[in-house]
């Protein structure tokens, strides 16, 4: 466990304080920390604890923004898609997606073809290929399960998936800790320093310390909090900024008629809204819904008309499917954090983030930058935008930023692929595993084997038999704490591991892992049991249905 809050934090000369360890947030503080800036990156929970993980784990343009003009914001998505496939190859893949075109559907053939010539162009530089049209007959062909009835035909092309998002920002945040930034998670900023117009740090409370309160300075501060925007922003802002609307998706085994190698971007019946069938992780992740949200920010869960929906939509588009309730293995929900537009239609709302200077806005305030919405695939241009502006901020003409040439610390590889073939046939590991752990760790596989020393229990699965997906070693949990800056066990399970997105939501191995850790770190039997039941009282809201028949069997 390597997280220090140093008792005279006020004391350090931090040229820049970011507010929220999501993907913006993550990337944000590695593009300052790189171009030399001292970072201070707070959290009030882990990294990639909001947003960030519930997301739909697509890096793509958004086809459907060209529907709203939104030209720009696509053209920055896939020159983006580009670069993370090349400086993050372990977490950033391929992916092809099926787009089928009904009668019924808003969008007809023709439609759906210039939007699809519109995406080819605007993604001049890709390295995948172009799109493809199919007639009803090739549709069938090549989607069998697919729903003939009014199928006129259907459009294929190319974006990317990052299976882990959660996993991006951890990596984004380990680099910027290596480039001298300092990382925090646990701080919840309880209110932010104003010297009369300006923001000079931040007051926050040290939640692993007993919520003890600390001060940290600097000369300019940004809210990257997501949701919480307004939140942090307390009564320092006049308006709202924060209009978020709630995205809920659900996991299931493999059905009859699924897409086997690509996703399914479909067009609701019911509603016409876009939303996927994606190949997710040995399973299928389907989603997702946009609603607007009012709710409690800590606690978003799916409710279960939107379960129902996207069920009904499933088996609609594929009739073989046949699934019910008890087929979703777990759920999860999260909250946008679009830009308040109170009257507009929660899909029209754009998607493009918004870097809000607080000094061009009354009341104007100096040193303080506000980041509304985002998107998980544009994350590095946002942090390269918003890094010029502190620069500007601090009177310094901005670095050339390097966040498009250097690797994420997994993706520190020449040839990604060759190096996974050697660890594959040097690592010793069962084939399950060793794959597991390049899909995580990409490079730094060895560095986690490397944790077991001279124990081989922490090279073996926690459970048995094991699979990719449930594969997780001692050496992991370690590792997660040593050099990942994991603080709990739900840490460890839910974003650095992986175990959590299992087929049982982490709850085959959240005793033998806190076990680990209470081998290793001297956890006594009181703090073992307690992590174990903070995790499993944070996965309910999963609705996970592993918890459902564990308490049925007790």
């Amino acid at each position: 466990m390597t997280r220090k809050v140093p008792g005279d934090i006020e004391q350090y000369p931090f040229d820049l304080i970011v507010v929220g360890a999501g993907i913006n947030g993550a990337g944000i503080a590695r593009d300052a920390a790189m171009r030399g800036l001292r970072v201070l990156l707070l959290d009030k929970g882990d990294i990639s604890n909001g947003t960030t993980q519930w997301a739909t784990r697509l890096i793509h343009g958004g086809l459907r923004y060209l529907e709203y003009y939104e030209v720009a914001l696509v053209r920055e998505s896939l020159h983006d898609r580009e670069i993370l496939l090349r400086i993050a190859p372990h977490l950033v893949r391929p992916l092809g997606f099926m787009v089928p075109i009904y009668e019924r559907s808003r969008r007809g053939p023709r439609m759906i073809r210039l939007g699809m010539i519109a995406y080819d162009i605007l993604s001049y530089e890709k390295s995948m290929p172009r799109h493809r049209m199919f007639d009803r007959e090739g549709a069938l062909e090549r989607e069998p399960g697919l729903n003939p009835d009014g199928l006129l035909g259907a459009a294929f092309y190319y974006d990317a998936q990052a299976e882990y998002a959660e996993r991006l920002a951890v990596e984004n945040a380990i680099s910027a800790r290596e480039h001298g930034a300092m990382v925090i998670t646990y701080a919840k900023v309880e209110r932010l320093l104003r010297e009369g117009k300006n923001v000079v740090g931040v007051e926050f409370s040290d939640l692993l310390d007993g919520g003890r309160r600390r001060v940290a300075r600097a000369p300019v501060t940004v809210n990257v909090s997501g949701p919480w925007v307004d939140e942090v922003l307390g009564n320092l802002s006049p308006k709202r900024m924060i209009g978020g609307t709630k995205g809920s998706h659900l996991v299931v085994d493999p059905f009859p008629g699924a897409p086997r190698n690509e996703a399914l971007y479909v067009e609701a019946r019911r509603d016409g809204r876009p939303y996927f069938i994606v190949p997710w992780n040995g399973r299928y992740l389907i989603g997702t819904t946009d609603i607007p949200y009012e709710g409690d920010l800590d606690y978003v869960s799916a409710e279960e008309w939107e379960i129902e929906y996207l069920l009904e939509e499933t088996n609609h588009v594929i009739p073989q499917a046949g699934l019910t309730r008890q087929d979703v293995l777990y759920t999860y929900a999260g909250v946008r954090p679009l830009p308040y537009e109170p009257d507009a239609d929660a899909g029209s709302i754009t998607r493009s983030h918004i870097v809000y200077d607080h000094a061009r806005h009354e009341p104007r305030l100096e040193g303080l930058i506000s980041i509304i919405g985002g998107k998980l695939t544009t994350y590095r241009n946002l942090g390269r935008q918003t890094t010029d502006m502190v620069y500007r901020k601090l009177g310094q003409k901005p670095p050339k930023s390097a966040t498009s040439i250097v690797p994420l610390p997994g993706g520190r590889t020449g040839d990604f692929e060759s190096f996974s073939e050697r660890f594959k046939a040097e690592s010793g590991l069962l084939p399950q595993i060793s794959e597991r752990l390049l899909k995580l760790y990409g490079a730094r596989a060895w560095d986690v084997l490397e944790m077991a020393g001279e124990d081989p229990s922490l090279r073996e699965p926690l459970v048995t038999p094991a699979t990719v997906q449930n594969g997780l070693i001692g050496a992991e949990v370690l590792y997660s704490f040593e050099r990942e800056m994991a603080e709990k066990l739900s840490d460890v399970l839910l974003r650095r591991s992986m175990a959590a997105l299992d087929r049982e939501a982490g709850l085959d191995v959240d005793e033998a892992a806190a076990k680990v850790a209470a081998r290793h770190f001297g956890w006594d039997e009181e703090r073992t049991e307690g992590e174990v039941e903070e995790y499993r009282d944070y996965i309910r809201r999963y609705h996970p249905k592993a918890l459902q028949e564990t308490s049925g069997r007790r």
